[in-house]
C-alpha cells in the first residue's frame, strides 16, 4: 500500500492546475536563486544548483525559466536575502512532518506555520523532534512502462552509484546518497529515462497510518495549506495515504 500511496501522491502533484504549477515554478526559481547566490551560476561546480535544476526539470519547469532564474540571481547578488529555516512537528495522529522554508521574515513564517499546525490538529515541535525518523537521500521516480527493461535500468542505476532500486507496481524508485544524486541522474538521463520526480529529499524510515476520517481530512488540509504558503519550499511526512 505504501508504494501505491506514494505513486498517487506523485500523480496528484503532477496534475496541479496552471495556477498551482505557477506557484511551484516560483518556489523552484527561488531555490535556484538561493543556490546561485551561495555557490555561483555554474552547476558543474555548484552541486546545490545542479540538484535544484534537476528538481526543476522533473517538475516540468521550462528551460527558459531555469536560465532566467540563474541569470537574474547572477546579475542581482544584492537581491532578497532569504533565510533557510526547517520546522519539525506532528500532524494529526502523530504523523511526523518536516517543513523547509525560505523566508525574508522569520517571525512571520514561524507564526504562520505554527498557526497551520494548530488549526488542523497538529503541533509544531523543536528542532530534531522528528528528523531522526527520516533519512536524507536522493530519490528518482520513473514510471513503469512496457518500454523499460527492468534489469537494464537496475544495472545502469547501480553502476552509476545508486544505493538501491525499489520495484513497485507502477513505478521504479532509485535511491542514492545525496552526493551521488546528480551522477546517477545524469547517467540515467543519458540512457533516455524520464523522471516523475527527482530530488534530494527526506525519506521516512517508517510510515504512520490514519484511520479516523477527521484526522485524515485534517492531515490533507494541513499539507494543502503548507503547500500554498509562499515561504514553504518542501514538505516531508510519514503519512501512508491510501
Amino acid at each position: 500500500m505504501a508504494g501505491h500511496s506514494k505513486w498517487t501522491n506523485i500523480k496528484n502533484k503532477k496534475e496541479k492546475t496552471d495556477a498551482q504549477k505557477g506557484k511551484i515554478f516560483t518556489k523552484i526559481g527561488r531555490e535556484i536563486a538561493v543556490a546561485v547566490r551561495s555557490g555561483g551560476p555554474d552547476p558543474d561546480v555548484n552541486p546545490r544548483l545542479k540538484d535544484a535544476i534537476a528538481k526543476a526539470k522533473a517538475n516540468n519547469v521550462p528551460n527558459e525559466n531555469i536560465l532566467r532564474s540563474i541569470k537574474r540571481a547572477s546579475g542581482d547578488m544584492s537581491g532578497a536575502n532569504f533565510e533557510e529555516i526547517v520546522y519539525e512537528g506532528y500532524g494529526p495522529g502523530g504523523v511526523a512532518v518536516i517543513v523547509e522554508a525560505l523566508t525574508e521574515n522569520r517571525n512571520r513564517t514561524a507564526g504562520d506555520v505554527r498557526h497551520i499546525f494548530d488549526k488542523f490538529g497538529g503541533n509544531l515541535g523543536t528542532n530534531g523532534c522528528v528528523s531522526f525518523m527520516f533519512d536524507k537521500k536522493g530519490q528518482l521516480i520513473i514510471e513503469k512502462t512496457k518500454d523499460i527493461d527492468e534489469d537494464k535500468l537496475m544495472m545502469s542505476a547501480l553502476e552509476a552509484g545508486a544505493l538501491d532500486v525499489i520495484v513497485e507496481d507502477e513505478y521504479y524508485e532509485i535511491v542514492t546518497e545525496p552526493a551521488d544524486f546528480s551522477n546517477v541522474l545524469e547517467r540515467l538521463e543519458d540512457d533516455g529515462y524520464k523522471f516523475e520526480t527527482a530530488e534530494v529529499a527526506m525519506i521516512p524510515q517508517s510510515t504512520t497510518v490514519l484511520t479516523d476520517e477527521t484526522m485524515i481530512a485534517n492531515m490533507e488540509k494541513l499539507i494543502e495549506r503548507l503547500e500554498d504558503h509562499d515561504d514553504i519550499q518542501n514538505i516531508y511526512h510519514n503519512w501512508e495515504q491510501d
